[in-house]
């Protein structure tokens, strides 16, 4: 979950690490280090507790020169955060410094071998194991640096992505990655650039490697990109192009990025149906369909797996399929469904939805549904990822980086495909009218439109925000396809304002929470038109009994809503299935709204990071 930035070339090292480390705050941030090696060969460290900016400060003055370094945004694992257990971490000798993401699930036993040894530890992290253990057989057998990573690795039980330096050879980086992403970039002029994600290199370059698990990499200086596995086979990893702008990665005149991708939203969605709707707007073809038809028309049960916000799209994607293909779907949390022996069948499909592509949890349930034979079809952000590699099939959701931590654009482009796999699915398997597909068709390409009209509604909801700052507890109601918008609505809230929120189906409101309502408690009602339109009033008839205070999403239009409700934000009408697409846009904004109002960093919230690649 922490970020890793590495460049060696010709140019200064330290302002492309900084401005990197800046890229992939989103990742974690409770601390912040670089290394560097300088024109005399001293290895510089300097770590600081708090975010870059902090960094930054305690770096001034100091010694930052050298085309070669290391740098590191830590989300606190192993030890609280501060300077001393920051990273990059150096050897006992001081000749080696390493920064590392993931877990060393054997670190204890390995420590305890090495202080046995004489070797002293600065912190109380798994990852300071590495650089040791590392130093030491290469000091013990004679050994160059990227062969005694190799032989280091070879005892690691665990999660990693690694990138070291070795003052004495100061022309190269050794990196390596297991279960945690890594991308190494090429410059145009032999320089190598390393990182998490594509984001702090596409500045730079757009001709990148994505490392695979096992592998061990060699950046030398003006010359090319030596890749072996743990056994020391070469490796030839595919040079991919990346299709990352500049533009979205900065923040275009909004204040943070959560505000610019919740307005980028229409956009995106038309970027997520280019080429996958026709000009007519009566047809969706999705290449994953046609390249493996008779698998998935063959479904005999399908199994969603995700995470967090990727779980709430997968619980309106159950309702999708189930409704429009008639298959069965379940729903799985990927932490739980990954130690819980699940059942799983031959002609299951499993699909696994992620925004980053790297989320460990994920990764595991995959692993797990190929390993008992089903199919599995990958929903994906991030192009290279690792579930888009290791996955049969599956559709990019094409939406963009998404840097603030609270995802906005990625859940409704989550959505968005789950609803042009229903409808293809359905087409194929004739469980849909063809007048009743095209209409669909048709109203999903406009959602982009009527989405635009929902953002209108920001200013009226940034008055709102204030009133409800002083809540404690938040309530959450929808039905049908608006509960797990519910869900979603509320988990935004707690993010990035760090108030207390829960979604439910209104129905269940009476099971339960509504014992906790009263005058004090803001509860936000997703009350559109639809079948459920007459149950959902009675519930807010029961909150209004209790004294509560209601704000209602409802249908343009509906008068009946403005005399229950304390207050109402207007939506576009559309399709019961499309709905949640529009009712996210308010309650994204309020959450927004109320964690601005409150005094907080909405993009970097606390205890959060974006990807989330460890247990």
């Amino acid at each position: 979950m922490c970020g890793i930035v590495g460049y060696i070339g010709q140019r200064k090292a330290y302002p492309i690490l900084i401005k990197g480390l800046q890229r992939l705050e989103y990742r974690g941030y409770d601390s912040a280090g670089v290394a560097l090696i300088d024109e005399q060969q001293h290895l510089n460290v300097y770590k600081a507790k708090g975010k870059v900016a902090d960094l930054e400060a305690y770096c001034e003055g100091k010694d930052t020169g050298g085309s070669v370094g290391i740098a590191h945004t830590r989300w606190a694992t192993h030890g609280e955060p501060s300077s001393q257990n920051a990273h990059p971490h150096y050897s006992a000798s001081g000749r080696l410094a390493l920064i590392h993401n993931g877990i060393i699930e054997n670190y204890a036993t390995l420590k305890e071998n090495l202080v046995a040894r004489g070797i002293a530890f600065r912190s109380v992290t798994d990852s300071e194991v590495l650089v040791q253990l590392v130093e030491y057989i290469m000091v013990s057998n004679g050994l160059e640096l990227y062969e005694a990573v190799q032989v280091a690795l070879r005892q690691v039980i665990g999660a990693y992505a690694i990138a070291i330096l070795d003052r004495e050879h100061p022309s190269q980086i050794v990196c390596a990655r297991q279960s945690s992403p890594l991308v190494v970039g090429l410059g145009a002029e032999g320089d190598f650039y390393l990182a998490s994600d594509a984001s702090p290199i596409a500045e730079y370059t757009d001709r990148v490697v994505y490392l695979n698990d096992g592998d061990i990499a060699l950046l030398r200086l003006g010359d090319e990109l030596h890749v072996v596995n743990l056994s020391g086979e070469a490796r030839h990893p595919k040079v991919k192009q990346i299709d990352v702008t500049l533009g979205q990665l900065e923040k275009g005149g909004y204040p943070y990025f959560m505000l610019k991708e919740i307005f980028e939203q229409p956009a995106c969605l038309r970027d997520c149906m280019r080429g996958r709707i026709n000009v007519d707007a009566d047809r969706i073809t999705l290449s994953a369909v046609i390249d493996y038809r008779d698998k998935l028309v063959a479904a005999r049960r399908v199994i969603i797996v995700a995470c967090g916000t990727s779980w709430h799209a997968g619980l309106i994607g159950k309702q999708l399929i189930e409704s429009l293909c008639r298959i069965p779907v379940e729903v799985e949390y990927a932490s739980e469904f990954r130690y819980r022996d699940p059942v799983i069948y031959p002609d299951d499909v499993v699909i696994a939805i992620s925004q980053s592509g790297e989320t460990a949890d994920t990764l595991a349930a995959i692993e797990q549904a190929r390993s008992a034979g089903a199919f599995v079809f990958g929903i994906c952000n991030a192009i290279g990822a690792s579930i888009p590699r290791q996955t049969q099939t599956g559709v990019y959701i094409h939406v963009g980086p998404e840097i603030g931590v609270a995802s906005t654009k990625a859940f409704t482009g989550q959505v968005t495909v789950l609803c042009m796999l229903a409808l293809t699915l359905a087409n194929e398997r004739r469980t849909i009218a063809g007048d009743v597909y095209k209409e669909m068709v048709a109203e999903l390409v406009r959602i982009p439109e009527k989405m635009e009209l929902a953002l209108k509604a920001n200013e009226q909801i940034e008055r709102l925000a204030p009133i409800f700052t002083y809540a404690h507890n938040c309530l959450y109601l929808g039905r049908g396809y608006n509960y797990p918008v519910a869900l979603e609505g509320a988990l935004k809230l707690k993010e990035i304002s760090y108030i207390h929120a829960e979604g439910y189906p209104a129905a269940e409101m009476k099971h339960g929470p509504i014992a906790l309502i009263d005058s004090e408690m803001p509860v936000f009602v997703i009350a559109t038109r639809d079948k459920l339109y007459d149950k959902v009033v009675s519930n807010i008839e029961e909150v209004r009994a209790r004294g509560g205070r209601v704000v209602a999403l409802v249908t343009e239009g509906d008068t009946q809503m403005a005399k229950l409700a304390d207050h109402i934000i207007c939506l576009p009408d559309t399709m019961e299935c499309f709905q949640p697409l529009i009712a996210s846009i308010p309650l994204q904004l309020l959450a927004y709204h109320i964690a601005v109002c409150k005094g907080k960093d909405v993009d970097r919230p606390r205890n959060l990071a974006k990807s989330v690649t460890v247990e």
